[in-house]
């Protein structure tokens, strides 16, 4: 069986790199999660859509704020989730991002797997 080999860190352009902690907690901070991304994704135990959250990162070049928003309806939502991302990006260099949004199908939306775990 034929195995390509694996690109060298090297090859993978800056603005594709990074490594992220991202956590998500709820209104008035009654739960948090969290977990660590490393772009490009490197497999294991770490963000469960870590390969396609990285592929979002990087379309948006590292800048959570750019990230493809998702039109979709969402029911009025009264459980606000804030989420958050402190790491580096190779293109923007330090990351420290946080935003609340009005619930769980807002978050999904506006940042689709990045914040999916």
């Amino acid at each position: 069986m034929f195995v390509p080999p694996i690109a060298p860190a090297a090859a993978v352009a800056p603005q594709q790199r990074g490594r992220l902690l991202l956590t998500l907690s709820g209104a008035e901070h009654s739960w948090i999660r969290g977990v660590r991304l490393v772009c490009p994704a490197a497999g294991g135990r770490q963000h469960p859509h870590a390969a396609e959250a990285c592929a979002r990162l990087a379309e948006a070049r590292g800048r959570l704020d750019a990230l493809p928003r998702v039109e979709r309806l969402c029911p009025a939502e009264e459980e606000p989730v804030e989420a958050a991302a402190e790491g580096e990006w190779g293109g923007v260099g330090a990351v420290r991002w946080k935003r609340t949004f009005a619930g769980a199908c807002a978050l999904d939306a506006a940042t689709g797997a990045v914040f999916r775990f």
